[in-house]
């Protein structure tokens, strides 16, 4: 069974566009800030905006 290293934990990116859970990406808990990626959505066909989900 794996564990949990440190404070990253896994995060869902969602395309701002469609609204389509695209991506999980490690991230560091700690930080206030949300992630926001620009990355490619195969639903739109083009790079959008990715942010992490609630």
């Amino acid at each position: 069974m794996a564990k949990k290293v440190g404070n990253r934990q896994m995060k869902t990116l969602v395309c701002t566009e469609c609204n389509e859970e695209n991506y999980r990406t490690p991230r560091n808990v700690k930080t206030s800030e949300r992630l926001e990626e620009n990355k490619y959505c195969p639903r739109c066909r083009k790079h959008t905006v990715h942010k992490e989900k609630k």
